[in-house]
This record gives C-alpha cells, structure tokens and sequence, in this order.
C-alpha cells in the first residue's frame, strides 16, 4: 500500500519576495502553515491551488501529480480536485444555504452522493440552516457553510486560508470544535493557514513554520513547538501541547484526572467521559523548576523532569526544554534561576505545572 504524503516544491521570486519551499507532508490529518505577515503562507497555499504557477515547482497529493516543471506539467486550478476556504465565507448573497451548496455540486455532478452531503451537513451542525439566507447567519455558520460547500466537491485536499480570521473571539470558539470533526471524521488531508498560536495547538497535527519565504521548521506538532532553535519557544505565548485521556473524575473536589505518556494530570472538571482523547495546552510560563521534590505546595501537578536543552533568549530569561517521560515540555525561567540551580543538560529536576488548558 503506498504510503499518503503531499510532496511540495516550489521556487518563486517576485524580486521584493522569494518563495522556496521543499516539503514531504502527511497525506492525512491537519497541516499548519504558520507564520507571521509577509512570511508565505498565503502564496504557498496559492502555488499549491494553482492559482500561482511557480515556474519551479512540483506537486504531488497522494499519488497524483499536479505540477512537475520539469516535465512541462502543470494542471490548471480547475481541474485540481481541491477545495479552497477563503477568509471570508463568499457566499452568493441570492441563494439560500441549500442554493449555495448546490452550485458548488454542479463541478462534479453524478460523483457527488446525498448521503455524503447529508453526512458533511450534519458532520458542521447546519443540516438545519438549508432555508436560510446568507444574510440570517451568523459569521461562523456562514464559514460553516463555506467549508462545506468546499468539501462537498469531494475534493482531494482541503486548502484553507486563515478561515477564522474575520471572526470575533466568540464566534472562533463556536467554530474550532467543528475543525477538529473534520479533522477527526473525514480522511480529507487539510492545509491550514494561520498565525494564530491557539488555532496552531488545537488543530494541528503537523506543524510547518514559514519566515520570508523559507522553512524555518517543519515536524509533529509536540517536536515543533518544543524546538529551541525557533522563535515559537522563546515567545511570550510558547508552550506544549500534550495528547490525553481522561482518566477519571473526582467529583467532592470538582477535578478530572487525564492521563498521558508520563502520569497523570489533575486538572478543573472536564466534561468528557472517560477514554476521551483531549490536548491539553501548557505554557511555558506556567511552569517552574525545583532541584528537590516540593513536598508542602498547593500546585497538584509536580513531576521528575529530566533538562534536553538551555537556550538564552538575550532578555534575562533562559528557555528550559524537558521530557517529562516521553513528553516534552517548556518552561521559562529568569537567567539568574539558571545559574542558582545551575541548571545542565542531563540534570534530572522537579517541575510544577501551575495551569493548562484544555483544548476540545
């Protein structure tokens, strides 16, 4: 069986600009593409829906080869099985949610199946909204209905460029839990554009990180958001993201226990059953170090740590890497911390963890 990956190379330079790329991404689950203004995302994205034509370039999704300048290949936009969310929903203001959706089926006419539209209908919560105009919905069903319209082309790979962008805070948290459905129901391989660390924790499960033009990292989300020699562990917002399970719940104490390779966490009550799969999202600031186990604190969650790495970041504080069993984790200390207890690679150290939040 041939392994699913998305291979991509590009070469670009629009003089002010270059864009060169050279990428092997899985052909499953959510890729990030995660920079700041300016670093080439967006066009990256563009080249890969071949609404830019790199002049050097190969692209192959799962089998099927898309572009190769070496060999004079290049397939149009439209005739990429594709769909593309923009950050704006761009329905057409004249037809309901059902009228939208059926002019997207008409690209593929007898390949599309009811049951299947029904199941995307039902996989975004609008199976209810197909009446409503554009104009009745709020700003994440309307990109809800974008989505769907774009899945419902049965397309090959799903292209999505910073969908949550227009959206207030509210309306974000209204619409990640559907993302992850996707995520976690369809077999749909999605490129997620974003600059936002949140959506970078919840979302991804492969993390590309992009600076003008170039890939500055690329790996598992866990590994990438660890590395010290990227600017994400040195920022304010830096932290790790752990897979886990609830294990159990302690109801006198409002407290549900989860599980992870490593131990356990306790953590505020958590509305899930046990056995459910969860990321919990931990700070670097929320983490401390100690050289002896704390024996009289109020923090529930200390662990025995074992130091990967020690970075400066030139502003007083040390970046601290560790593996806390198989996990890693950051923490962000004060340079003159460091040097008290004189922190090394190898050293085995206590860590509390003041707070994590749990990501659906």
């Amino acid at each position: 069986m041939t392994t699913r990956s998305i291979q991509v190379r590009f070469q670009l330079d629009y003089g002010a600009f270059q864009l060169a790329v050279d990428l092997s991404l899985p052909g499953s689950g959510i890729t990030v593409l995660f920079g700041h203004s300016g670093s080439g995302k967006t066009t990256l994205l563009r080249c890969i829906a071949g609404l830019e034509h790199a002049p050097q370039g190969f692209l192959e999704i799962n089998g099927k080869v898309w572009q190769d300048s070496e060999k004079g290949l290049f397939v149009p936009a439209h005739k990429r099985s594709l769909g593309y969310v923009f950050q704006e929903a761009n329905l057409f203001p004249h037809l309901s949610l059902a009228g939208n959706l059926q002019f997207g089926l008409k690209r593929i006419g007898k390949s599309s199946r009811p049951d299947g539209l029904q199941q995307i209908l039902e996989l975004l919560g609008i199976d209810h909204l197909l009446d409503r105009m554009p104009d009745k919905l709020s700003g994440g069903e309307r990109q809800r209905v974008a989505i769907a319209r774009a899945l419902a082309l049965n397309p090959e790979v799903l292209l999505m460029d910073e969908p949550l962008a227009s959206l207030d805070l509210k309306r974000k948290q209204e619409i990640l839990p559907y993302l992850n459905r996707l995520h976690q129901e369809t077999n749909i391989p999605i490129l997620y554009v974003t600059h936002s660390h949140q959506e970078v924790a919840q979302l991804a499960d492969y993390l590309v990180i992009l600076e003008e033009g170039r890939v500055l990292a690329s790996g598992l989300l866990s590994d990438t958001l660890s590395r010290l020699d990227v600017p994400l562990a040195q920022e304010k917002e830096a932290a790790t993201v752990w897979e886990v399970t609830v294990a159990g719940h302690e109801v006198d104490y409002h407290l549900t226990s989860v599980a992870f390779a490593g131990g356990t966490l306790s953590l505020p009550t958590i509305n899930a059953e046990i056995g459910t799969s969860l990321r919990a999202l931990i700070y670097a600031r929320d983490v401390s170090i100690a050289l002896e186990k704390p024996i009289a604190t109020s923090i529930l969650n200390v662990f025995t740590a074992t130091i990967t790495g020690i970075v400066d970041d030139k502003c007083g504080r040390s970046v601290v890497q560790m593996k806390v069993g198989t996990q890693l984790l950051l923490a962000h200390i004060t340079n003159k911390s460091a040097q008290l207890l004189k922190l090394n690679i190898g050293m085995t150290v206590f860590v509390q963890i003041k707070g994590t939040s749990i990501l659906h």
